[in-house]
């Protein structure tokens, strides 16, 4: 997963416009929408963040700050909305701040693309039950035991796969996300489950292998012998289900 996505996830906002709203005394009289009477002047930003060229809020800046927040409304409601019902493998859906969700896949076989150097082939290969938690701009993973949908307190294991972090997080590199505000619920798991498989595992993180054995070893064992996912070959995050939710 050798791509860099520094541009994705650092965001640099520069001030280019401010209000200032005047409202005219009337005896501290109010309507249930606020003073009677306001006046609102506007100030461009100068390149030293100092406001200048004061002049009174145009017709034009009414509309685009209107549509300004419009926009911004119709970000909130449809970034991880479901098209129809929910996911059955849906754990969880956090609206707060930039919102997340969490989900669970089964042991499966998936085609798995390991670089050159490792040398272990890029090959189907049975993988464990995995635990996804993701955001618009990062992706954590984690190993489940069993086939059965998890509850609150089911232990979680680390991920056995290269381009790990030791807390789960994913190294994506330069891979190009194309989630946006706009994604539904059931594009953003599948586009994050497509980064994951069809990006090349290419190095280990730290040095920590995050399994019980050598993990080129394991993987290289997997390709060559197709079998069943050893679970003991799983190593504890010491958390459960619910401790990755939070």
């Amino acid at each position: 997963m050798q791509r860099n996505i520094t541009n994705n996830i650092s965001h640099n906002y520069t001030p280019v416009k401010a209000m200032l709203i005047y409202s005219k005394s009337n005896n501290d009289q109010e309507d249930e929408y606020g003073p009677e009477e306001v006046y609102v002047e506007s100030y461009d930003i100068g390149h030293n963040g100092r406001p200048i060229n004061a002049h009174p809020l145009s017709v034009k800046e009414c509309y685009l700050f209107g549509e300004m927040l419009r926009s911004a409304k119709r970000s909130q409601n449809s970034f991880l909305k479901c098209r129809g019902i929910l996911p059955p493998n849906l754990l969880y859906l956090g609206m707060e701040r930039e919102g997340f969700a969490v989900w669970h896949t089964p042991p499966m076989e998936r085609k798995l693309y390991f670089v050159e150097s490792l040398g272990i082939p890029s090959a189907a290969v049975k993988i464990p039950a995995m635990l996804w938690k993701g955001s618009r701009e990062s992706l954590s993973v984690y190993a489940l035991k069993g086939n059965r949908k998890p509850l609150l307190n089911s232990p979680v294991f680390h991920a056995p796969y290269f381009n790990m972090y030791g807390d789960g997080r994913v190294c994506m590199g330069t891979v190009d996300l194309k989630i946006d505000a706009f994604t539904c619920l059931e594009d953003f798991i599948r586009l994050w489950e497509d980064y994951f498989f069809n990006s090349y595992f290419s190095h280990t993180i730290d040095g920590g292998s995050n399994a019980g054995k050598n993990i080129v070893q394991l993987w290289q064992e997997q390709a060559a012998m197709g079998q069943k996912f050893p679970e003991e070959q799983l190593i504890s995050t010491g958390k459960t289900l619910v401790q990755i939710i939070r």
